[in-house]
């Protein structure tokens, strides 16, 4: 018991310390109580196999494809605008929305699905993302508390009263002290957040290396050049390949991509295809052309192949009704720069070889001060030239491996992470509102981490997430690790009797006090639990110990159950105690010793009031 208590306050001791990474410390400790034998191998390693990890990981991918296609600016943005210019407006509402999803699906459910919105949100209104982050994990926990269901402490006290031969809560039992803790976490965090959480602003702030493609479209200027025209039904077009149309050779234009509507009835399935123009390609009713050129040239080619000349700077989303160019779903474009030593310098465009070996195509040359954007065929390029190239993202990346011929600028696949693929968002919305409802509702029988591992995989297979790899990097391994690592200690304090023995002490021996001052006692040993072991674990063993110590001093034991959930869901001072607090620390930039600043004085302060409070609403 000793080696396990030591164990815990040296990780503590680390945790504050912050020197090193929380993983790492959390694996330490893992190792040191199967170094002692305190766990089997099989007891250590079950954190990793965890519902509560495994819904973490899925829940990150959900939250991944949530940011991706743009469902998450489209929802801030709403937020926003309700929140006008008001930084307070804006963190009460964050807080306020938070709470309220929270009554009805898990606390760490919500904070995924709200963390890529509040990131957005925290972008667009240009204030520190740090200081809203921790105020929303705090908020899911609260929320938890206005329902039944909303956490699972209070289905832990309900089995233990009813087990009892009480009377059963309600579902909206907890809803008056759910609410009198949003009520108390808004009117504390305020100052809190503004005042540990603030600071952070210039250490977020991180020089970008290269251009935006928004950057590149403008500096090349290709929205004045950029034109579409749509295959029409009996257009000479339709059934001819790109090479017999003779688009560069006969009318001077760069035909940069080719749009394909694939499935227009449905606007939940992929409905865009990006494709670049190979001189075999064969073109069908339908196709949408994007050329690069002189719009009288653009003119006369329409004319000629009987092509609908659209409207030449909107994309097909038209239901947006925004100004636009290209767009980077799946083409995107880089700069390269050519050094002395490459083959290429003194080439002509059209003999690099650059379609051929990579699938790339140069939009532009970037010459000194000069810009060279039509006839690129025969100019041909000189060393120091800068070129512009568009392709897949994949082949993109495969000019990489080629550092003697090329220096690619910047950073293209990072800018391509940043795309929002906004043709999706409705299927992920689907996807979102889907799982939540079988999380939300008991007649579905399905258990919520398969629900959300369920959402995860379809996220990435209905393409709202480009690929598998793209998926993983949505998931912060450090919190995976260090809640993994972390849950496994709870069994130790319960193999070795050191939680059963604090307990008990601690809440008996403080009822010959009277029934406030034993109140104060299982709520406090209740919160002070929870910052080591997981809040369920805390919440089933000091349950029955807060109903018999209750029975001992003939006083009812709601108030005392009710202290027992509370306490072990409104526990905001360390980074583990609970999944959500553990889930914005990488986002948010936090360190333990933020917890301890700012949730150390919540926590603290919710208990002196729910200590002043729980006898008003359940009378001793």
């Amino acid at each position: 018991m000793y080696i396990t208590l030591a164990i815990l306050v040296l990780s503590a001791v680390f945790f504050m310390n912050g020197r090193v990474r929380s993983d790492l410390v959390a694996l330490c400790a893992l190792l040191g109580l199967l170094v002692f034998q305190i766990l089997t191998p099989e007891e250590a390693l079950a954190g990793f196999a965890n519902p509560i990890v495994i819904m973490m990981i899925g829940l990150f991918v959900v939250g991944g494809a949530i940011f991706q296609t743009g469902l998450a600016k489209m929802v801030s943005s709403r937020i926003l605008g309700l929140a006008g210019n008001s930084e307070l407006k804006l963190f009460i509402l964050v807080m306020l929305v938070t709470a309220a999803i929270g009554a009805f699906i898990s606390n760490t459910g919500t904070v995924a699905l709200m963390l890529p919105i509040v990131v957005s949100l925290a972008a667009n209104a240009n204030m520190n993302v740090s200081r809203v982050l921790m105020p929303l994990a705090f908020a899911s926990s609260m929320g938890g508390m206005l329902t039944l269901i909303g956490t699972a402490p209070n289905l832990v006290i309900q089995n233990v009263l009813t087990d009892a031969g009480y009377q059963p809560l309600t579902f909206f039992s907890f809803t008056p002290v759910g609410l009198v803790c949003i009520l108390t976490g808004i009117i504390v965090l305020i100052p809190l957040s503004r005042w540990f959480l603030g600071p952070k602003k210039e250490k977020k702030q991180q020089r970008q290396t290269g251009k935006s493609l928004g950057e590149l479209v403008r500096e090349y200027q290709l929205a004045d050049s950029l034109f579409r025209v749509r295959v029409s039904a009996g257009s000479p077009a339709g059934g001819q390949t790109v090479r017999e149309l003779g688009i560069q050779q006969q009318y001077d234009l760069n035909l940069v991509e080719i749009r394909r509507i694939q499935s227009p009835q449905s606007h939940f399935l992929k409905s865009v295809s990006q494709q670049l123009a190979d001189p075999d390609t064969t073109l069908r009713d339908g196709d949408i052309l994007y050329l690069m050129g002189l719009f009288e040239n653009v003119q006369r080619f329409a004319a000629d192949c009987r092509l609908e000349l659209m409207d030449t700077h909107t994309t097909e989303q038209r239901t947006e009704g925004k100004p636009g160019t290209l767009d980077f779903y799946d083409i995107g474009i880089a700069e390269i720069l050519l050094p002395p030593t490459s083959r290429l310098v003194n080439t002509p465009v059209g003999e690099s070889g650059l379609r051929e070996q990579y699938d790339v195509n140069v939009l532009g040359i970037r010459r000194k001060n000069e810009y060279l954007l039509s006839g690129l065929k025969d100019t041909k390029m000189h060393s120091g030239d800068i070129l512009l190239v568009q392709g897949a993202w994949h082949d993109i990346s495969r000019l990489d491996g080629e550092p003697s011929e090329w220096v690619v600028l910047g950073q293209p696949l990072a800018e391509a992470s940043r795309v929002t693929l906004d043709y999706k968002a409705p299927l992920a919305a689907a996807i979102m509102v889907l799982m939540i409802a079988c999380m939300m509702f008991d007649f579905i029988p399905i258990a919520p981490v398969t629900a959300v591992m369920i959402a995860a995989v379809l996220m990435v297979l209905t393409g709202c997430l480009r690929n598998v790899e793209a998926a993983y990097k949505t998931i912060n391994w450090e919190s995976i690790v260090l809640i993994a690592a972390m849950l496994p200690m709870s069994v130790a304090l319960e193999k070795t009797g050191a939680s059963e023995l604090l307990s008990r002490q601690l809440a008996q021996g403080l009822g010959s006090y009277g029934p406030v001052v034993l109140l104060a006692g299982v709520y406090f040993t209740t919160s002070l639990m929870t910052m080591f072991i997981s809040n369920t674990a805390t919440a089933v063993l000091l349950a029955p110990v807060a109903l018999h110590a209750a029975v001992e001093i003939g006083a009812s034991p709601y108030p005392f159950l009710f202290a027992v959930a509370v306490g072990a869901s409104m526990c905001f001072a360390s980074p583990f105690s609970t999944p959500p607090n553990a889930l914005v620390m990488q986002a948010g930039q936090y360190a333990f010793k933020d917890y301890i600043k700012v949730g150390l004085p919540l926590q603290v302060i919710m208990g002196i009031i729910m200590i002043l409070i729980l006898p008003l609403l359940f009378p001793f």
